[in-house]
């Protein structure tokens, strides 16, 4: 490969890209990379998520399960960037939650505890949402992690959230997957857990392999033995690679694959039976796509990854870094980097980095790592240990849990009704709805503007009790605060195969203070498979 050495060759022969033969190996190589292209790599990354994210923002969850048609111009120009980062910041989510991670492994250096990245994370000022909203709200209650990222305790912990966050993980860690995996099992069970978690585990191999191959078809699939054979994520993966071996010339057609096979969500309670996704395999699937189509063509990854739909921001930020850490800052095309050099040296939003920043640290803790992992760093060059690439440990999410049924509640609990009842056949349920308070509401516009609209009642904890046939199952409280709300009313697992009785009761009910319950997802053992209806 251009610009890598091995060493200690052997009998070993170089096929491409790092590929290396397994008859003949006597010993594991070394590869050998230079100073500047580690740090033209890492800034290539970074630079490359920013692009990707912005490129992607006008289009995030409107194309659902239907790919953005060819003749919707996605608009690029030099302001894009600019127009975001005075318009609307909280688009770079993406990044400015890494960032978090990224702060605490500077201040506290690279054993910090995930109680350390937890606590950061939960008491940030940026809003979350899905499986980082509800890991926020658990830890804040004393569930810290890896209990607040499980399924029993985080009905989103399959939503793509870590997905999208893993990106500094794999920067990090240079040629070393396996310890980009240990980077993401003690933050990326913060919030997520097994395909939900193996989303970032997997991003982040991705961008490790990018510093040592160039080569698209090598990265995907040597990242993938990062992941347990036996899980949905790696099935939908490797079926992704399988279709583009079949159809290479044809995106569209492995997106329907994709859409036929993959694409029912079962965990997310906002999700499930509607027509958006937010399931991190689905969504990885498109960022393979872009890459896997791309050809290592930035433009074509940027629109076919975008093009795919859903969390249409997010991916291109994820295909965008992987393929900007393989290029280096240098090999991006001046098309989509000269928007993004006005904004290099203006902060995040809720940080006090830069991308110039980012750049710097991003370099520090790569060599950090490096030398922590027996890598040989010289003035010029680093030699980076090669290792076997060992996959994480199996985790199975919602096991025995398959959705049975959605019904519409439109129930309010309040001073003059404090108590809701229902039935339900099942082994789990999530029941969608909020915290609320008369008068003016907190918006999610208010909120990134700093602005508190006229009249509106203080935040306060409503105190709840749910009870499961006849039993208190939990006691608890929702926020009416849109920072530390809870995503839902109520939800539980694990319950026996049966009909069950559920009250959930308002504790203290205040006149000006509500829950509003609006629809309730049942769970059973059994998958349902509805067959059509016909009739002569």
């Amino acid at each position: 490969m251009k610009n890598l050495s091995f060493q200690r060759m052997g009998c070993l022969f170089l096929i491409i890209a790092g590929i290396f033969s397994s008859s003949c190996r006597t010993e594991s190589p070394d590869l050998t990379i230079t100073r500047n292209e580690l740090e033209n790599k890492i800034k290539g990354g970074w630079a490359g998520q920013v692009i990707g994210c912005t490129f992607g923002g006008p289009t995030e969850f409107q194309w659902n399960g239907t790919m953005i048609q060819d003749y919707l111009r996605i608009p690029w120009d030099n302001t894009r960037c600019t127009w975001y980062y005075d318009n609307f910041p909280a688009l770079y989510d993406d990044i400015y939650m890494d960032l978090t991670f990224v702060n605490v492994f500077e201040n506290e250096g690279l054993d910090a505890p995930a109680s350390a990245h937890a606590l950061a994370f939960a008491n940030a000022d940026y809003l979350l949402a899905h499986a980082n909203q509800a890991a926020r709200v658990n830890i804040l209650n004393g569930i810290m992690p890896p209990e607040s990222g499980h399924w029993t305790k985080n009905a989103h912990s399959e939503d793509i959230d870590f997905q999208i966050e893993a990106d500094f993980a794999g920067l990090m860690s240079p040629g070393m997957v396996n310890q980009s995996a240990e980077i993401c099992d003690k933050i990326g069970h913060i919030m997520n857990f097994g395909d939900g978690w193996y989303g970032g585990v997997y991003v982040a191999a991705m961008y490790s392999l990018a510093f040592i191959s160039d080569d698209i078809e090598y990265i995907v699939t040597e990242a993938l033995k990062t992941i347990p054979g036996q899980s949905q994520f790696y099935r939908c993966m490797d079926d992704v690679i399988a279709w583009w071996r079949q159809y290479p010339d044809d995106w569209k057609q492995t997106w329907f694959e994709c859409q036929k096979k993959w694409s029912s969500d079962i965990g997310c309670p906002m999700c499930v039976y509607q027509i958006h996704n937010i399931d991190a395999k689905i969504n990885a699937a498109y960022i393979l796509i872009g890459l896997l189509y791309g050809e290592g063509d930035f433009s074509r990854t940027m629109e076919i990854t975008t093009r795919c739909g859903y969390d249409s921001d997010c991916n291109p930020a994820s295909a965008g870094g992987i393929l900007g850490t393989m290029l280096g800052y240098e090999g991006i095309p001046e098309y989509w980097l000269d928007p993004l050099k006005p904004v290099e040296d203006r902060h995040f939003s809720y940080t006090t980095l830069s991308l110039n920043d980012v750049y710097e640290l991003g370099a520090k803790h790569a060599i950090e790592i490096l030398e922590r992992n027996g890598a040989i760093i010289s003035e010029d060059n680093i030699e980076i240990p090669y290792e076997e690439i060992e996959p994480v440990k199996l985790e199975i999410g919602f096991e025995g849990h398959f959705p049975q049924g959605l019904t519409r509640i439109n129930s309010r609990l309040d001073h003059k009704n404090s108590e809701l009842e229902f039935e339900f056949e099942g082994n789990g349920f999530a029941l969608n709805g909020r915290a609320g308070k008369t008068g003016p509401q907190t918006s999610f516009a208010d909120f990134i503007h700093g602005r508190v609209p006229p009249g509106s009642l203080p935040d306060r904890d409503i105190k709840l009790e749910l009870y499961i046939d006849g039993e208190l199952a939990d006691a608890y409280s929702l926020s009416t605060s849109i920072r530390t709300r809870r995503e839902e009313v109520a939800y539980i697992y694990q319950l026996p195969e049966s009909k069950h009785k559920v009250i959930l009761k308002l504790v203290d009910p205040d006149e000006d203070y509500f829950i509003q319950a609006t629809g309730l997802v049942t769970y059973g053992s059994t998958e349902v498979r509805d067959t059509w209806h016909t009739h002569d």
